[in-house]
């Protein structure tokens, strides 16, 4: 069974300027993404933001120290009262008893419904921040400001909100929009070499499933990317959120497009899942998930091993493993197995995979266990 999603995505659209900006169109929700140098700072970035009288900026222990000050100040002209929250850095902490301490430093400055929320952090930060905006007061205005390249080009765009459950990786959330998303390029030059690389997977996936014209200029620029070249990133966020953009405005709540943009996910979450979370990193499962997807498409005769190649000749350059992990040590492709078909992707049971129908396109469907048991065991690292 295939349900075809193939993407028809904006061409790239050529500014200039150090600000940039992406449009999020959703009717009522639409929304900003503001991309360029030196916006944590500006007191442009804030403004236009809904009216409150407090704002709380939930961050990690890792992003606060940083970050967090500056922030504060430039939302001072805003917001008569500005509250920070810490939490744990990493995705083990993306749990319930963290989500707690957003909602306790909530209900302690007594937040009302228009206390704006203000994610800064990466993926983890976003999505916790976002869900406790979802479900305070029934919902509270948030704004993302993304201090990662995942966060910048994923998962700071499109609304999705969740925490992790032992038994599946964002399996408890909501769909809700941020009022805004902010992508302060200065931010990604604290960001440690695998965090950016784990950014990088993310970036890659859009070239396989929507524009392969962007993936030729990924290969031609990987490693001014990887030097964190300003031009170089400011061009690789720009197009990610443009294409994400695009599929959202299209398709808000995973129906149907949408759901190609989880190419490499459902493997890269059994893996994040299997391992423990926080053993990968969110974008280290991706990038390898993304290999095990292309060579799934191979075996089904989408594409050809020359494409599988070229991607993994990408994936390895951005610093991304190429081989799985060994996740059982009697049964590894069971195991593997188990954990997909409790993905959020799975349906009544069977295991959706993002495979590559050509390239440049990507389709939703189903597989032979018998397969994906082949194409996990031929590319597992040896125990």
């Amino acid at each position: 069974m295939t349900d075809h999603a193939t993407l028809s995505a904006p061409a790239f659209s050529s500014a200039g300027a150090v600000r940039q900006t992406v449009a999020i169109d959703l009717g009522e929700r639409s929304y900003e993404i503001l991309i360029g140098q030196g916006l944590l700072d500006d007191v442009q970035s804030w403004s236009g933001l809904p009216r409150a009288a407090a704002a709380l900026v939930v961050t990690n222990t890792t992003v606060g120290p940083l970050y967090a000050a500056r922030l504060v100040a430039a939302l001072r002209p805003h917001h008569a009262a500005v509250h920070v929250v810490e939490l744990p850095d990493g995705e083990a902490h993306k749990d319930w008893p963290t989500l707690n301490r957003i909602f306790d430093a909530l209900l302690g400055h007594g937040a009302d419904r228009k206390t704006v929320i203000y994610a800064l952090g990466g993926g983890v930060v976003g999505d916790m921040a976002g869900f406790a905006a979802a479900s305070y007061m029934r919902g509270v205005p948030f704004v993302q400001v993304a201090t990662t390249l995942l966060a910048q080009v994923d998962s700071s765009v499109g609304g999705k909100t969740a925490i992790n459950h032992p038994l599946g990786k964002n399996m408890i959330g909501a769909f809700y929009q941020p009022r805004r998303v902010v992508c302060d390029l200065d931010v990604l030059a604290t960001l440690p070499p695998r965090e950016l690389s784990a950014g990088l997977a993310e970036v890659i996936k859009y070239g396989p499933i929507a524009d392969m014209e962007f993936l030729g200029w990924i290969e031609d620029n990987i490693d001014a990317l990887v030097a964190r070249d300003p031009s170089a990133l400011a061009h690789a966020v720009r197009r990610s959120c443009e294409i994400k953009a695009w599929v959202v405005g299209q398709d808000e709540r995973e129906s149907g497009l949408r759901a190609v943009l989880n190419f490499g996910h459902t493997f890269g979450h059994a893996i994040e899942a299997g391992l423990g979370y926080g053993q990968w990193l969110h974008g280290e499962g991706v990038g390898c998930g993304m290999v095990l997807a292309a060579r799934l498409s191979e075996r089904l005769g989408l594409v050809d091993g020359e494409f599988v190649e070229r991607l993994a000749v990408l994936i390895r350059r951005a610093g991304l493993p190429v081989r799985a992990p060994r996740l059982d040590a009697n049964d590894n492709a069971g195991r593997w197995l188990e954990l997909m078909r409790v993905d959020k992707k799975s349906e009544a049971g069977e295991i959706r995979f993002v495979v590559i129908d050509g390239p440049g396109r990507a389709a939703v469907r189903s597989a032979p266990d018998a397969l994906v048991r082949a194409v996990i065991d031929e590319n597992t690292v040896a125990a």
